[in-house]
């Protein structure tokens, strides 16, 4: 009876789709077309009545998830789930999201203000309606109105804290229990050596530091007193106009984000007389930030890996009322933050600032602790006014030139235009600093580590139709670290890079098909490495040596009906539990650096270092065995566990709804269903595992996409669950079998088709 109820709640919650509505605050009569896949295409008259129909859009389809994105954002969301949410609350709290993201409407150039008000308008037209999600219902809540700046604090939340901090803190931790002589090893591994995005194809060693360059980040570290017990990523690709069957350029690929209910991503189409643009839009946010196309130039991002985070150890004076600076003690800056919990007493916390920024770890009252020192609020950020001359940009030059003030998280956005130009250009608003500054914690007492402005605009890397006709970014290193502005330390390894440029080499005149045929590839150059050094072994237990030749036996792909692709997860996964325990790094996890939400797990950030290091042969954190016995205890481990028969029997993925937990009553209609999947973290199909929790893909690719500039209609995408948030809806999960098989459904672009095939009209007019 339960399910039944809650079936028809689920239904009740769709907000109508067809039909008339008058409403304040619109100018002027605007179409709202829903494909077959529930995408909604609008039309409007002038920009600002697309706006508002573009937040009333979003509000008709993910209220629920926009609201729960502001609240994350400004320290809000344990009013709602409870005392798990204290700790990103008290976070957020402490970073000052909301009055980062006020300071910045402020700065907003008047043409941001206007769409972010009108978009404001549109979400609160929906609300007005009395329409809710089903999540208001279990909750017994309602929204509170939308207000402009929140738009800038739901783009701020979708990255906030995204990449270098959590190296440096994982290293921190480190430091304190294997000693500075091998936290240098505790990087990603570079597949052997590192393959750039800039310039195409060419690779480069690393830049490692020693020692005595770590000497004062060492001496910062050990400030705070001894340990008590011490990744996303994507990809996108682009051929050149020489490249391909058409004579025109080519776009494709994939962000890579946990697989959340529902996705940070919703496909959208908004038009007017000024832009007619397709893609992937934020809920809660105007336009088009990440990927999308405006009928004369595409573009795509992937997390470019910048270290645009820095961490200072402070030294305070007894009571935390003073730090010290340059041999001056200097007043904090403190207050108090209430955060309520649902189902239970308020939270007080307290907020110390220096001029570095808001203590993240540590105690100020014991004399040491951590501040945060991030781009994405230290200082005024003009985003969203990018977002504009964005829709407007006809050439990829002037898209690039569009986005001179992105800063609130980093990319290497890729793009090409009808005239058959494609481009690469790292868009980030990145601190000139040292290089240190990017492997640990360092002193804030010095004044030698500081910021010296921003790295200038034109000084970033950026190529233009490379002779090759093909770029290639997935996370890699963007440039040599010879580069003359320092830019980053940590990056995701080469390995899918590589592949994709290989496949890209092999291609013939390449076509659409052939571009989407690439998302689901599944070679694994890890699989091989570890497969070698498993056929090495000479096991005298029969199950070892049948597991043994079964790994030996395979080609090395994470195919989902492979059951030596199993077999190798496995013993991998096995293999860094071994890594993990016998250098003593599990022991960190009760460090209080590694407690910063969310909190990292060693396990989770070795399984990134052990190819590098099985590569090399490198036993130094082995506790005082070689790899060759390593690989044997991990292979005797799964040995003794049975067979757990083929890959994606054990790598399918479980969608998880926030709220199912907390209302497992619910959780049926919450939660998505999936299908069986291959690929793994290291492949093109990235179906990433959390070594700490288990074999199941936890992220991946929430959407795929294939622009055939200058054919638009010929573009093509798929999204892991469906186009709407609702769970009672028809689209909420309408797009998972063709994900789940690699196939994509048309991205519709021409008006005509798009109203003859509409499955729901409605049309919006002014009260």
């Amino acid at each position: 009876m339960a399910a039944a109820i809650g079936e028809a709640a689920a239904r009740a919650a769709i907000p109508p789709l067809d039909g008339r509505m008058t409403l304040a605050g619109i100018g002027g009569p605007v179409d709202i077309f829903r494909d077959q896949w529930g995408v909604p295409h609008i039309r409007a008259g002038n920009p600002a009545d697309c706006f508002f129909a573009q937040g009333f859009a979003h509000a008709q389809d993910r209220l629920w998830q926009m609201d729960a994105a502001r609240r994350r954002a400004v320290g809000r969301y344990a009013e709602w789930v409870g005392p798990s949410g204290v700790a990103g609350d008290a976070l957020a709290r402490r970073a000052g999201i909301e009055a980062a993201s006020r300071r910045d409407l402020a700065a907003a150039s008047g043409e941001t203000a206007a769409m972010l008000s009108a978009y404001a308008a549109g979400v609160n037209a929906f609300i007005a309606e009395g329409v809710l999600p089903l999540e208001y219902g279990l909750l017994g809540a309602t929204p509170e109105p939308w207000e402009p700046w929140q738009s800038i604090a739901a783009m701020r939340q979708r990255g906030f804290l995204m990449g270098s901090i959590w190296f440096k803190l994982w290293r921190a931790a480190a430091v304190r229990t294997i000693g500075p002589d091998q936290v240098t090893k505790l990087r990603y591994d570079d597949g052997g050596r590192d393959l750039l995005c800039i310039p195409p194809g060419v690779e480069a060693d690393r830049w490692v530091a020693t020692l005595a360059d770590l000497g004062p980040a060492l001496e910062a570290v050990a400030a705070l007193g001894a340990s008590d017990a011490t990744g996303g990523g994507s990809n996108n690709w682009a051929l050149g106009p020489s490249r391909t069957a058409t004579g025109r350029p080519l776009l494709a690929g994939d962000p890579h984000r946990v697989f959340e209910i529902p996705s940070m991503y919703a496909q959208g189409h908004i038009a007017c007389p000024e832009f007619d643009a397709i893609g992937l839009t934020v809920p809660g946010v105007p336009a088009f930030p990440h990927f999308a196309h405006n009928g004369r130039v595409a573009w795509c991002v992937t997390h470019a890996f910048m270290d645009i985070f820095d961490l200072f150890v402070e030294r305070f004076a007894p009571g935390a009322g003073q730090y010290l600076f340059r041999d001056e003690w200097l007043p904090t800056t403190r207050r108090t933050e209430v955060i309520g919990v649902r189902g239970g007493p308020a939270v007080e916390i307290e907020v110390v600032e220096t001029h570095h920024g808001p203590v993240i770890a540590g105690d100020p009252a014991s004399g040491a602790a951590v501040t945060l020192r991030t781009v994405q609020v230290a200082e005024t950020d003009r985003s969203l006014d990018c977002l504009l001359p964005m829709l407007r940009a006809g050439t990829v030059d002037a898209l690039f030139e569009a986005t001179r003030e992105w800063g609130l998280i980093d990319h290497n956005l890729v793009a090409g235009d009808v005239a058959g130009r494609i481009g690469h250009l790292v868009r980030a608003k990145v601190p000139r600093r040292s290089r240190i500054n990017g492997w640990l914690p360092v002193p804030g007492w010095t004044g030698d580590h500081e910021w010296q402005g921003d790295i200038p605009w034109e000084a970033m890397p950026r190529v233009f139709d490379p002779p090759g006709g093909a770029i290639v970014t997935a996370n890699n290193r963007p440039v040599a670290d010879d580069f003359p502005e320092y830019l980053t330390t940590d990056c995701h390894p080469p390995y899918r890079a590589d592949r994709i440029a290989r496949l890209l080499a092999g291609l013939d005149r390449a076509t659409a098909a052939d571009m989407a045929a690439i998302h689901m590839d599944t070679a694994s150059p890890n699989g091989i490495l570890l497969r070698d050094r498993v056929a090495r072994l000479a096991p005298a237990d029969p199950a070892q040596r049948a597991l043994r030749d079964r790994i030996a036996g395979w080609d090395g792909h994470m195919d989902g009906g492979s059951v030596a692709a199993g077999a190798y997860a496995r013993v991998r996964r096995a293999l860094t539990l071994i890594l993990a325990d016998r250098s003593g790094l599990a022991r960190a996890a009760a460090d209080p650096l590694l407690k910063v939400p969310p909190p990292l797990v060693p396990a989770n950030q070795l399984w990134w270092t052990l190819p590098g290091l099985l590569r090399a042969d490198d036993a130094g954190l082995l506790g005082g065995i070689g790899w060759d016995e390593a690989v044997g205890q991990a292979l005797a481990q799964v040995a003794a566990e049975g067979d757990n028969g083929p890959w994606s029997a054990m790598h399918q993925p479980r969608f998880v709804h926030p709220l199912s937990a907390q209302f497992p009553e619910a959780a049926a209609l919450l939660d998505p269903a999936s299908r069986p999947i291959g690929g793994d973290n290291d492949c093109v199909l990235a179906t990433g595992l959390i070594c700490s929790i288990g074999l199941p893909a936890m992220y991946g690719a929430v959407a795929r996409y294939v622009f055939d500039v200058g054919n638009w209609d010929a573009c093509q995408w798929a999204v892991f669950h469906g186009a709407s948030g609702h769970p009672g809806s028809p689209n909420y999960a309408d797009q998972n079998a063709a994900w789940t098989e690699g196939r994509l459904v048309p991205m519709l672009y021409g008006w005509d088709r798009i109203q003859s095939e509409a499955a729901a009209t409605m049309e919006l007019v002014p009260h």
